[in-house]
């Protein structure tokens, strides 16, 4: 070759692979036809490919070195100018890192398992107070009789005879400048860069096989419906045998034949005959912690309590019980509201009718006319009594 490759490029005879990659990728993001339009410029590109062709590649650049001809006697434009597709687009985009190649080579057989979803329902008891329960699942585990590489027992994975394990393969097209080369996965090792020739029947060479195990979740105190309790490398195992991924159980809280739970606050609703509310009366209530145990009586939980109704009580009455509602995640605890309803009687009998006439008689409301309320003002109302108080 008539010409020095290496002041082509503009680098030292003893420059390495680093810089001469780089002062490659410098000149062709200049001379590139796409990009510079000067008639030279496809010429100048040209000279630049092959220069980086030969200077790339240890082989040649050695035969270059010693002056022999590094495409092996096969001279020629066309011989010359097969340079890699990939450093093209590296040189436009920036792919790979210096000094450490395009990051191109085989993939790894061993690989990080995908996470799992199981969805478990609790009991708004185990959801405020915590709960330890054993759940089944079906997820894939490392295969015992390979151990996770996927041969056959006494036999291990070979080199691919196709790519030389480097997982994947050149493929040369011919175009205006020159032969253009790229590279895609091996077909026959789909990449891996090996093969297994014998493989293991249990996981046929998949090193895992799928199982249903048993696992204990621990869930917390305080968890609602749509909490996720992550249980770290419980879930499937990756290919190869590789590092399994987390295991995520959803919980679902079963509704509550008594309390309905807002936030951490509990709400429930106590109805009162008319003469209790009037008269005032106390009602044994039971607690949350009292479904802890199943609703059998212990003497480490409170299961009950008494609520206090004070005479006169109206219906939708409220009573704030501090500190009755669901342990929060981060601590503290909610309220326990309790709302009041009085009920009417709907049937009674002539001494009952006789007593109440009595009684209506006595407050003086035998023909009651009610008390009509105005109802809630518009804004517009309001701000006119703003302004007009009088």
């Amino acid at each position: 070759m008539s010409q020095d490759l290496y002041a082509i490029l503009d680098v030292a005879r003893d420059a390495d692979e680093a810089t001469i990659k780089k002062a490659y990728r410098k000149l062709a993001r200049q001379y590139h036809p796409d990009v510079n339009p000067d008639p030279s410029a496809k010429e100048r590109f040209g000279e630049v490919s092959r220069a980086y062709e030969v200077l790339s590649d240890p082989q040649k650049r050695a035969a270059y070195d010693r002056g022999g001809d590094p495409f092996g006697g096969m001279g020629g434009a066309g011989a010359g100018a097969g340079f890699s597709f990939t450093d093209i687009m590296d040189a436009f985009f920036g792919g790979g890192a210096q000094g450490t190649g395009t990051g191109r080579g085989p993939r790894p057989r061993v690989r990080r398992g995908q996470d799992a979803l199981i969805r478990l329902e609790i009991e708004l008891a185990e959801a405020a107070f915590g709960v330890a329960r054993e759940i089944k699942v079906d997820t894939a585990v490392t295969c015992s009789t390979c151990a996770g590489e996927g041969a056959a027992p006494g036999t291990h994975a070979i080199p691919c005879e196709t790519c030389r394990g480097q997982g994947e393969v050149a493929h040369v097209q011919r175009s205006f400048l020159g032969e253009i080369r790229t590279l895609r996965p091996c077909a026959a090792c789909r990449g891996f860069g090996t093969v297994i020739p014998d493989p293991c029947r249990e996981c046929s060479g998949d090193g895992r096989v799928r199982s249903r195990r048993s696992l204990t979740v621990k869930i917390p105190a305080g968890v609602d419906t749509g909490t996720r309790v992550q249980l770290a490398e419980q879930g499937e195992v990756g290919p190869g045998g590789g590092p399994a991924g987390d295991l995520y159980v959803e919980i679902h809280v079963a509704p509550h034949p008594v309390f309905k739970r807002q936030g951490d606050d509990l709400h429930c609703t106590v109805t009162v005959p008319m003469t209790a509310a009037a008269l005032g009366t106390t009602i044994e209530m039971p607690t949350l912690e009292a479904d802890v145990v199943d609703g059998e009586p212990t003497t480490d939980l409170e299961t009950s309590f008494e609520l206090d109704v004070r005479p006169g009580t109206q219906s939708g009455t409220e009573q704030v019980l501090r500190g009755r509602g669901v342990p929060g995640l981060r601590g503290g605890r909610g309220d326990l509201v309790v709302t009041l309803a009085v009920e009417t009687p709907t049937r009674l009998d002539a001494r009952q009718e006789e007593l109440l006439r009595e009684l209506a008689a006595l407050r003086g409301e035998e023909a009651p006319e009610g008390t009509v309320k105005p109802g809630a003002k518009s804004v517009f109302g309001r701000l006119r009594d703003a302004f007009n108080p009088h």
